[in-house]
């Protein structure tokens, strides 16, 4: 499943090849945790050739005076963007999910973000959730338990399960979820991947372009570059962390740098 022996040249070296945007592999998509508006500027506008996505995490979007501004920001620079899922699973608690998606559509969303790691919510429910909402929006399913207890009882084969069901309800890409912190979900408590999970996801058949591998640590992104290729889609990704992911994708970083070498 990995890409990496594809490569182009850039300034002399050969480097992995990466797939350009408007693209459906190779995501970047970086968590919003409310920073300052003229910080989202810089980092958009700098940066903007290697983010396809920004999540407003959690619920931010609904107490921010300056999301509308923060959205004008991104649609000038061809970057897409959605809600956190736990403010798609605060609607659903309080029985309000028609005024969720009123919401989505008067911010023109492209994407919503559909998932069950807070609530009491089976995954046979949640598809049924993501085959109504896909009806109208690209759907970013979201698989994995925030709570790292429950996280240690998901088996693979019930992620297995998740993954397939979210896929065939129509979800456009299933997120692996690791919160901000990458302390759960498909991570342990002490931040590292739960590898078996990972490998048995890989053997499936899935094909990694329709996951989305949350990755907030540097530890974790250098982790599924090795294992998926430069073009895997990563989520959860600091507001700083841009430019430092990109050199990890191409070598550029020690810690893949020997990586990609040996591959070429």
């Amino acid at each position: 499943m990995s890409d990496v022996t594809a490569t182009v040249a850039f300034h002399g070296l050969d480097l992995p090849k990466r797939a350009p945007k408007p693209r459906t592999t190779g995501w970047t998509v970086l968590i919003d945790n409310g920073v300052p508006m003229r910080f989202f500027e810089d980092v958009i506008a700098s940066a903007a050739d290697y983010i396809d996505l920004v999540k407003f995490g959690w619920g931010t979007a609904i107490v921010s005076p300056v999301v509308s501004a923060k959205i004008d920001c991104l649609r000038a620079h061809d970057v897409d963007f959605y809600f956190g899922g736990t403010l798609f699973e605060k609607f659903y608690i309080q029985g309000k999910l028609d005024a969720y998606h009123a919401f989505c559509q008067s911010c023109a969303c492209r994407y919503v973000e559909v998932s069950n790691g807070t609530i009491p919510l089976s995954n046979r429910q949640k598809s049924e959730l993501i085959h109504t909402f896909a009806k109208d929006f690209y759907v970013l399913s979201e698989v994995g338990h925030k709570d790292a207890r429950e996280a240690d009882k998901f088996t693979p084969t019930e992620w297995l399960t998740c993954i397939q069901e979210d896929l065939e309800a129509g979800a456009y890409k299933v997120i692996t979820e690791s919160r901000e912190s990458g302390t759960s979900g498909i991570c342990q408590a002490d931040g590292t991947p739960r590898t078996g999970i990972v490998e048995q996801i890989q053997a499936s058949g899935i094909h990694a372009d329709q996951l989305i591998f949350e990755a907030p640590t540097k530890s974790l992104q250098t982790y599924f570059i090795e294992r998926f290729g430069t073009n895997v889609c990563l989520g959860n990704i600091p507001m700083t962390d841009v430019i430092s992911l990109e050199t990890l994708r191409l070598g550029l970083r020690s810690d893949t740098f020997m990586h990609f070498e040996s591959l070429n």
